[in-house]
């Protein structure tokens, strides 16, 4: 007999509720669930994908060893004492030990609850994430604007009327730095209450083509429009801070100046959209009716990826639209991270490469294979990768490649042999997703609305299979006990929940989130930035010096000489989440979407057509790829998609060989950064485009 339990997606940042329907271990179905707080019956593709993640042959299910290059099982006691023997030796010689933190494991509020007891038992010095190849210019603005990396304020888009997105494409991400499950329909209700979303990208993405309006931007620039808008917004004497005017410090006076001398013609120029329609833009968002502006991947992962984050909240209390209904506001979930949590840092340390930002303790990507490859005591010897692919996420893949074959220690926490986990010493797999509980511990402060909701295991564990926090626990407490160091006693994660549940201002315990399968509502978004802000003085610190600085910075950069070359820019599939979830029989089916986006009369001018195979050069590398012409992207542009990359040796990933791909990421170039937060430039990368000649043989 079949039963059907309701529980939370973990896949992606939407959290989408969901009923999966099971008989015995078999998963029978799974659907969206209509009665859920937040999602509202929403289920996109990638839910589906838990069924092949629960069930995929390919999956380790105990740890496995490498043996004169092949894999071979252990026992979990045998893989912990020899891991904590190796690594205390290594630590002995004075080798030094650093920790990878991927994607997935932000998805997995137990692992957040035992991973500082491992690190402390690693004595990790350096630090990485996929934070920064993503994300950290939100963090660095929200820390020095308002006092808190984590402080972040989204589109109330229920009840906006003018929602301008800049390189961001929720529509197949379901929100990024802002959870908005469902976000075709509430654009679709938006736009039945007469509202418009306007949209700005180099390609005519999933959420351009539901726009009321989609302009084309050349990659990398869009520090002129977002400059260009803010000028227009003061120019025409829109401002409008009164709601915000008792938070505001004396820097938000600094402001106006500092991008008064920008010659809105030069801007326009630069990034491609008129100086009427960035005008219009101004018009919009300082109106009389509830806006807002929105920038995701586009604008974080290039140069000036800070200063753009920065721009973006400026215009939002310039336009009057931050802490406001239908504007940007601060989500207050069950589980308040805001208060329950240090507010993290922002500072400068000492690399290879000389002084870089860390923010939050983290070390950018964009040296991580350097400190690998160095030759002085400095050099990373002992490395462990929790639950990421960063071969295929991060920068120069192939220099991450050979980086990571000179380690002494390599430990993965994965389910899979992966193109990065296949260089480890021991792999370490955790149980399947509907064998844990599911807590949106990072999420709920990002949502459009204040909810909480819990999803206890479907399934017991199989024998000799342990969750993820299991197995960093466990790792920790041998080290620990091997070094002579007090061993600490295991704190539940479900314990740790609850506290952190009762301690957060809603006051809720983990019995009556448990109890209420579809969520609990706890409201709509409401103004509350005065309350929320972690600033010592309880002001919004509008303008940082270093913000001005990169402002003049940039405008030294105007007058620099555009290179003729291609710009090469990402993009995501609503199947897709970065590279794993690739070995999904349902996601991976239909045709290839690993393929180079081209305009059509590039295309022509290179003399490539459909289905051709062309061949794409960076500054670091080459590869070759399918290639399709589409007016999707702009001239001068081509895209593919983040992710890929599958072919590399002794990857045990059966469906995703199948159509592996190439990694955008081999031609991305870990010596372009921006300078503020360290975060890898990924967009706008110059490339060169040609056709591959069949190759003849001799005769």
């Amino acid at each position: 007999m079949s039963t059907i339990h309701a529980r939370t997606c973990h896949i992606c940042e939407a959290n989408c509720g969901v009923l999966v329907e099971v008989e015995d271990r078999a998963i029978l179905s799974i659907k969206g669930n209509p009665d859920h707080v937040l999602s509202r019956g929403h289920i996109c593709p990638k839910a589906t994908a838990i069924a092949d993640l629960q069930d995929d042959p390919d999956r380790l299910h105990k740890p496995v060893k490498k043996v004169n290059g092949e894999w071979q099982e252990i026992g979990w006691e045998q893989a912990f004492s020899e891991i904590a023997a190796r690594l205390i030796d290594l630590k002995g010689q004075g080798a030094k030990p650093a920790m990878y933190m991927g994607n997935p494991s932000a998805h997995d509020y137990g692992i957040s609850t035992q991973i500082s007891t491992l690190r402390h038992a690693i004595g990790v010095k350096n630090l990485y994430s996929a934070s920064t190849l993503d994300q950290i210019p939100h963090h660095v603005v929200q820390y020095h604007m308002y006092g808190h990396v984590s402080l972040a304020a989204v589109p109330d888009i229920d009840r906006s009327q003018y929602l301008l997105i800049i390189g961001g494409n929720p529509a197949a991400s379901n929100g990024s730095i802002w959870t908005v499950p469902d976000f075709k329909k509430r654009v679709k209700e938006m736009q039945a209450r007469d509202g418009r979303m306007v949209v700005v990208d180099p390609r005519r993405t999933e959420t351009a083509k539901l726009a009321d309006a989609h302009h084309f931007v050349q990659p990398g620039t869009d520090t002129a429009l977002l400059i260009g808008i803010l000028k227009s917004v003061f120019d025409s004497g829109l401002a409008d801070t009164s709601r915000l005017d008792a938070i505001l410090d004396d820097s938000w006076r600094a402001i106006e100046p500092a991008i008064a001398g920008f010659d809105m013609d030069q801007l326009a120029a630069h990034c491609g959209i008129s100086v009427e329609t960035m005008q219009d833009m101004a018009t919009q968002l300082a109106a009389d009716q509830p806006a807002a502006i929105y920038g995701r991947m586009g604008v974080s992962v290039c140069e000036f990826g800070t200063l753009n984050q920065w721009l973006i909240q400026v215009i939002n209390i310039a336009a009057g639209n931050l802490d406001r209904v239908g504007g940007t506001m601060v989500p207050e979930p069950g589980l308040d991270t805001i208060n329950l949590v240090g507010r993290g840092s922002v500072r400068t340390v000492e690399t290879g490469r000389g002084p870089m930002p860390s923010v939050m303790g983290e070390l950018p990507m964009v040296t991580f294979a350097d400190e690998m490859l160095r030759e002085d005591e400095e050099r990373i010897r002992s490395l462990f990768v929790v639950t990421g692919n960063p071969v295929l996420s991060s920068p120069d893949g192939a220099k991450l490649d050979r980086a990571l074959e000179k380690l002494d220690l390599m430990v993965s926490f994965d389910m899979y042999v992966t193109e990065t986990s296949r260089h480890a010493d021991y792999i370490l797999p955790p149980c399947g997703p509907l064998e844990k509980d599911h807590y949106p511990f990072f999420f709920g402060p990002l949502a459009i609305r204040n909810y909480a909701s819990y999803s206890p295991a479907i399934f017991e564990l199989q024998d000799g299979e342990k969750t993820d926090w299991e197995i960093i626990a466990e790792l920790a407490r041998e080290i620990l006990a091997q070094d002579g160091q007090d061993v600490p006693n295991i704190r539940e994660p479900r314990d740790v929940l609850d506290g952190m549940l009762q301690s957060s201002p809603a006051g809720l315990t983990l019995a009556e989130v448990e109890a209420a399968p579809n969520g609990i509502d706890l409201g709509p978004l409401r103004p509350c930035m005065a309350e929320r802000l972690r600033t010592e003085d309880k002001l919004i610190h509008c303008a940082h010096t270093d913000f001005l600085a990169e402002l003049e910075r940039f405008a030294a950069s105007l007058d620099d000489e555009r290179s003729d070359n291609l710009r090469l820019i990402g993009r995501r599939h609503v199947r897709q989440n970065n590279s794993w979830l690739h070995n999904s029989k349902r996601l991976l089916k239909g045709a290839d979407r690993c393929t180079l986006m081209i305009h059509p009369d590039d295309a022509k001018a290179r003399g490539l057509h459909d289905s051709d195979m062309a061949t794409i050069t960076s500054r670091v590398n080459s590869v070759d790829i399918v290639v399709e012409i589409t007016d999707d992207v702009m001239p001068g542009v081509v895209s593919i998609p983040h992710g890929f990359g599958h072919g590399r040796k002794g990857v045990g990933l059966s469906v995703a060989r199948e159509k592996p791909g190439v990694s955008i990421n081999d031609l991305t170039d870990t010596e372009r950064f921006d300078p503020l937060s360290g975060n890898a430039v990924l967009n706008a990368v110059l490339v060169t485009v040609a056709r591959v000649e069949e190759m003849v043989a001799a005769e």
